[in-house]
């Protein structure tokens, strides 16, 4: 997942978010980013999917066109 990342460069990570970011705002941060992610990853998976409702409301626009 992290590519050629090892133990010692996220450690160097962790430590330098935390002197950034201080002990208080390094959870929320966390948890937020993890939201985040989640959050692309269900609009990445909700698009894959064809839309029914979309398709058929199409199909009825179309539809009630032609006379």
């Amino acid at each position: 997942m992290f590519g050629s990342l090892g133990m010692p460069e996220l450690i160097v990570i962790f430590v330098v978010a935390l002197v950034v970011f201080g002990p208080s705002k390094l959870p929320e941060l966390g948890k937020s980013l993890g939201e985040a992610i989640r959050g692309f990853k269900k609009s990445i998976s909700e698009s894959d999917k064809p839309s029914i409702k979309n398709s058929e409301s199409r199909k009825d626009d179309q539809g009630d066109s032609k006379p």
